[in-house]
């Protein structure tokens, strides 16, 4: 395979320094991409970066992933026009561990194979550097006036957000000499990221020509937007994780699965394996029936089961049904308590005393009277002989039926259905 051939055709090539094709043809290289570990989870927006190093790793290559612990503590401006807050040592290294695991399940760190990736972070090789030696030693082969024009300065300098501290100002040195310190111990000689990182890639290509007289490369993807020009990987809710702590499989699912038809024509070469002839074959029979959602459903299935599991996969898809289609009571059960809420997420909601349930009440006293969720109980009979309405997904054959803890779903609630579409939400308290 074809690295930058294999980006260009999925949409992941923003730019390229000359020459850093002809580089990549001339046998195994080695490339590195940076994460902040500003959290102990990574999200749907590192996702890119991600994908571009499974790719580079599956081409035969090597990759680098250099957690960001120095320049975690500084921030980058690219992007951005508030400074971020700084983490301290122990949080960092905390952070390290929790992304390497998650970035093992997708990119090779502990086999013998010649090109198995490595971890590296940047604070172990600028911890022990003095201000003095790094304004010394690295500062004085940059010029201000060459800083001052990329664009992430310019932007803050002419006033977006509440202009830059000298901290930030000085990001690109500090990445610049990350790519050095990886060019001098690695032959690590391409730089990949996003195309907000252009400017602190260029800075450090300079620095290796003008220190070490070193030719190194650099490529960069698009920031992903969606088709509406709003931020990708952001709900109502927050960020979109990729730990289960932050945000659930079934959730995660859900995103992709609800992602528009025009962003699901991107995403699916962007954040999927899947090779070039069954994603074509994919979106010419989405064209042809739109209605059955063939893209979101193949790209909310390979994410799934790619960052989570297979059987993580199976149970959102079985979650989902019970909204959208014919569940089982069954199915209903094996939901755990966060995945019934998420489903049931803006249903109405009453509760009732799990007292009175302990001693059992009837079906009407509980639906017309404790919980209005029928106006009366000549309403609620009439519906329930005519099969409208289901608890827990099982129909209620009988008006005097008797309702009590033991109908209660993982110890406290209770699914109405009045109707096909209609539920409702009973919390014993």
């Amino acid at each position: 395979m074809n690295f930058a051939e294999e980006l260009k055709w999925r949409g992941m090539v923003h730019d390229m320094i000359p020459g850093t094709e002809e580089y990549l043809k001339q046998g195994m290289a080695t490339a590195y991409l940076g994460f902040d570990p500003t959290a102990d989870s990574l999200h749907i927006g590192h996702l890119v970066g991600v994908m571009i190093l499974r790719h580079f790793q599956r081409c035969g290559h090597r990759p680098i992933v250099l957690i960001g612990g120095a320049t975690g503590m500084i921030g980058d401006p690219s992007g951005k026009s508030l400074e971020r807050n700084l983490l301290d040592e122990e949080t960092l290294r905390h952070n390290q561990e929790a992304i390497r695991r998650q970035l093992s399940r997708l990119i090779d760190f502990d086999s013998s194979a010649p090109n198995a990736a490595v971890l590296v972070n940047n604070y172990d090789w600028m911890k022990g550097m003095g201000f003095l030696e790094f304004i010394r030693d690295i500062g004085k082969h940059i010029t201000v006036n060459y800083m001052m024009a990329k664009d992430s300065v310019k932007k803050r300098f002419n006033g977006e957000g509440d202009g830059m501290s000298f901290t930030e100002f000085t990001y690109q040195l500090v990445q610049g000499y990350d790519f050095m310190q990886l060019y001098r111990n690695y032959d690590c000689r391409l730089q990949l990221g996003g195309s907000d990182q252009w400017g602190n890639i260029t800075t450090g290509v300079e620095l290796i020509r003008r220190i070490e007289d070193g030719q190194v490369y650099g490529m960069t993807c698009p920031l992903i937007k969606k088709a509406d020009g709003t931020k990708f990987g952001k709900t109502e809710s927050g960020n979109v994780w990729l730990d289960a702590r932050y945000t659930s499989p079934y959730k995660f699912y859900q995103f992709w699965l609800n992602v528009s038809d025009e962003d699901a024509k991107s995403y699916i070469r962007i954040f999927t394996f899947l090779d070039r002839e069954t994603i074509e074959a994919l979106v010419a029979e989405h064209e042809a029936a739109p209605h059955e959602r063939r893209l979101q459903k193949t790209l909310a299935r390979e994410l799934t089961c790619m960052i989570h599991s297979r059987e993580e996969y199976d149970k959102a898809v079985e979650a989902s049904a019970i909204l959208f289609g014919g569940a089982t009571a069954e199915a209903l059960h094996r939901l755990d308590e966060q995945t019934l809420l998420q489903v049931f997420d803006g249903v109405p909601q009453y509760r009732v005393s799990r007292s009175a349930l302990e001693t059992g009440i009837s079906f009407p006293e509980l639906c017309v009277e404790r919980c209005p969720v029928f106006p009366s109980k000549s309403e609620l009979r009439k519906l329930i002989q005519g099969g409208g309405v289901s608890m827990n997904k099982e129909k209620v054959e009988s008006p005097e039926r008797i309702v009590d803890t033991g109908d209660l779903i993982a110890g406290r609630y209770l699914v109405l259905q009045k109707g096909k579409k209609n539920y409702f939400l009973i919390i014993a308290e």
